[in-house]
């Protein structure tokens, strides 16, 4: 089985985020392909982002952000101290939604 966890991240907000390798396999191949090997890259945006802020539709779910190469967004579900990668991609632009924390 591959419902281990992969990775698990804690965040400027003190959040320890996790995803298993089951569901880091499915979300860079199936939901977001151009994540592929870009694991580091998801790691970084969440340990030390640019930019989070709150959901304007779920107050449970932050998005956070960060420059690189270009500006990628990880969307993470907030529960208490813990929190579960929902999903990560490239964006052109920050969403609206409450700014929580900046660098």
């Amino acid at each position: 089985m591959k419902s281990e966890i992969y990775f698990s991240i804690k965040t400027p907000l003190s959040i320890e985020v996790r995803t298993t390798a089951q569901y880091w396999e499915y979300l860079a191949t199936i939901k977001h392909p151009v994540m592929r090997n870009k694991e580091d890259i998801v790691k970084s945006v969440l340990q030390m982002p640019d930019e989070i802020r709150q959901s304007k539709v779920d107050k449970d779910v932050f998005l956070y952000y960060k420059r690189f190469d270009r500006l990628y967004c990880v969307v993470v579900k907030h529960t208490g101290k813990e929190g579960f990668l929902i999903t990560a991609y490239p964006v052109d632009k920050i969403k609206e939604g409450e700014i929580v924390w900046t660098k």
